[in-house]
């Protein structure tokens, strides 16, 4: 059987970095695969390090996995950055410095919230359901569980849509998140002029991400939404394999061009061994005052999308001038209106999500 790709990529998944229970992968330090058409295998990786064990033990580990998938002797690079005046080792060189509640690593769940195409309402799925999510911990009394972190560096909507505008404070080198309605939030639009453009090219995106993860006080967080940027590109797969991800919500609306991409955006992580939580759709339907409902952009697109993926449609977000009134103001529906239809399907998703999420982890 010829050697490929994903093989040789699920065989990697085993390596743990050493002295953590972590793979190699979640960590991010996968810098490349090749596999020539004679079946030569090489692999490339980047680690940050002061320790020379740290490489050496790496090396052996992957050689054995590697042997052990059926690769004759592989090549296996190993670039190593010597972080300054950091004496010991560490797969980022901030995880000695930072303070102990500082970074996910109290983070229970993390949950990435994701689209194939933008205009779907991804942005506003995520802020309201982190609001939702928020409300039903408070009412358990465990208020401040639930952290969203913008990740939609081009257009990072989310402080609007929760009603934060404020620069984030700095104690030492960690940022404090923001917090509104319940919910600790860390955007790219908190730090730089409303106006200002981004003009980034991908690793300066990775980097400012990666300090979302590692330099934020997210503090003992039972659940942590991510909000990817729309696509498949390669800032969504770097964060869906660094992230260490619990799994992933796909959010579309029913039109057909919504549902095609929302499934091709879905096997990214498939490709990634990250599990697809449900599928939400957004926009579904408008109600009048009678209950009688209208489908304007089609009927029963999240549906396919669950079925396809074989997993649950969460729930059918009606198409409500609430929903987008709240946006503007800063005022989520399930905060403003939680009566409405609308607060109600969000609220049950929640409620749907941390049951799924806690059989996840059984």
């Amino acid at each position: 059987m010829p050697i490929d790709k994903e093989t040789i990529q699920k065989a990697l998944g085993q390596v743990r970095y050493p002295g953590f229970s972590r793979d190699i992968l979640s960590f991010g330090l996968l810098r490349g695969i090749e596999v020539t058409p004679d079946g030569k295998v090489t692999v490339g990786l980047a680690v940050t390090t002061a320790d020379p064990e740290i490489p050496k033990k790496l090396y052996n580990d992957i050689e054995a996995v590697l042997k052990a998938a059926g690769v004759i002797d592989p090549e296996i690079a190993i670039t190593v950055t010597v972080p300054k005046n950091a004496p010991a080792a560490s797969p980022t060189a901030t995880d000695n410095k930072l303070p102990i509640d500082a970074g996910v690593k109290n983070v229970k769940y993390i949950v990435a919230v994701a689209s194939g195409k933008g205009g779907v309402g991804k942005s506003t799925f995520a802020v309201n359901l982190a609001c939702a999510l928020a409300r039903s911990f408070t009412e358990k009394g465990q208020p401040g569980r639930v952290g969203l972190m913008d990740c939609d560096i081009y257009g990072p909507s989310v402080p609007l849509m929760i009603g934060v505008n404020t620069r984030p404070e700095m104690e030492g080198e960690v940022l404090i998140p923001l917090e509104n309605f319940g919910v600790k939030i860390m955007s790219m639009g908190l730090l730089i002029d409303a106006d200002a453009p981004v003009v980034w090219r991908g690793p300066m995106i990775m980097k400012t991400i990666s300090q979302f993860a590692s330099n934020v006080r997210w503090g003992e967080c039972e659940i942590l939404l991510i909000d990817l940027p729309p696509g498949t590109g390669d800032a969504q797969l770097s964060i869906a394999q660094s992230m260490a991800l619990s799994g992933a919500i796909i959010v579309t609306t029913p039109q057909t061009a919504a549902v095609s991409v929302a499934l091709r955006g879905a096997a990214m992580f498939a490709k990634v061994g990250i599990p697809i939580i449900g599928v939400a759709e957004n926009m579904s339907y408008l109600e009048d005052c009678n209950g009688s409902r209208q489908y304007p952009f089609g009927q029963g697109g999240g549906l396919k999308v669950a079925t396809t993926l074989d997993t649950e449609l969460l729930g059918e977000v009606p198409l409500d001038a609430a929903v987008r009134q709240g946006g503007d103001l800063g005022i989520p529906i399930v905060i403003s209106h939680p009566d409405s239809n609308a607060a109600r399907v969000f609220k049950s998703v929640a409620l749907t999500i941390m049951h799924k999420l806690g059989q996840i982890s059984q």
